[in-house]
């Protein structure tokens, strides 16, 4: 029995092994290679670059723009030789005698049998800026006026005549077309002159002289009250001329009340009542 259990196992065994080998054989998977998995590329810092240092602008000081004054008109330099009154003078220019008149400057008038107020003032205030000097002239538009007299601005160093004389009060600011260049000053001279209340703008004396001539002479007007020494006096050609103390022809006048002649106590009181002083 035993030899049985052997035999068929041992033949169990062999055909065991027989049918194995007839047995096709089990491929053997292919072993799977792994790729190496690429690391991702090392990033090469890329050079830091270096700051190039971009040139800080200063900035520059921009400069007010210069003001450059108006380029000055040409000026003609003349001598001046007489005054003849406020706002007119004669001078000499290359041996030749003219007659300047200012532009934009009315002063009152000293010839005539009546003076205007302040005439003389204005005539002595024009003579004390330019008399005997070396002025400059210079021309707006016109050259001349309907007398042939030249028309310019005045100036006498750095002042400007025609302007001084409306700033003093000695004239008044007129407008002569088409000479208006330096109007605006002028006319601005002039209210300075109103506001500070010079010259022809002050209040003048209270006038004394009424209907009844001798309402201000409680002695009559043939001599003089207390402290009142100038003499009215009014010539032959209607003119009234006041007389002070020391005056060329003061002795020789003598005062007629009933011709309208009076004794003034101050030449405000009689330029204001219509006489002009004696030039002697």
């Amino acid at each position: 029995m035993k030899r049985h259990i052997l035999l068929w196992t041992a033949g169990s065994l062999a055909l065991f092994s027989l049918l194995c080998a007839c047995a096709p054989a089990t491929p053997t998977p292919p072993t799977v290679t792994a790729e190496p998995t690429p690391s991702p590329p090392t990033s090469t810092p890329l050079p830091s670059p270096t700051p190039t240092s971009t040139p800080t602008r200063t900035p520059t000081a921009t400069s007010s723009p210069t003001v450059t004054s108006t380029p000055t008109p040409a000026r003609v330099a003349v001598q001046v030789s007489r005054v003849v009154d406020g706002d007119t003078i004669e001078v000499m220019l290359e041996g030749q005698a003219y007659t300047v008149r200012y532009i934009g400057v009315n002063a009152p008038e000293i010839d005539g049998a009546k003076p205007e107020r302040m005439g003389p003032e204005a005539s002595a205030a024009n003579q004390a800026l330019v008399g005997g000097k070396t002025v400059y002239l210079e021309k707006d538009q016109s050259e001349t006026d309907k007398y042939g007299r030249l028309l310019r601005y005045v100036f006498v160093g750095d002042v400007f005549v025609n302007a001084e004389l409306l700033r003093q009060g000695y004239a008044a600011a007129q407008e002569y077309p088409p000479d208006l260049k330096r109007q605006p000053l002028l006319e601005q001279m002039e209210q300075e002159a109103r506001q500070a209340g010079r010259g022809l703008w002050a209040a003048p004396p209270t006038a004394t002289l009424g209907a009844n001539a001798a309402s201000g002479c409680p002695q009559g007007c043939t001599t003089p009250p207390p402290g009142c020494a100038i003499k009215g006096n009014i010539n032959s050609q209607g003119e009234r001329i006041y007389h002070v103390p020391g005056g060329q022809y003061y002795d020789k006048t003598t005062i007629d009340p009933a011709n309208g002649e009076r004794w003034f106590c101050s030449e405000e009181e009689a330029q204001a009542n219509g006489w002009r002083k004696s030039k002697r």
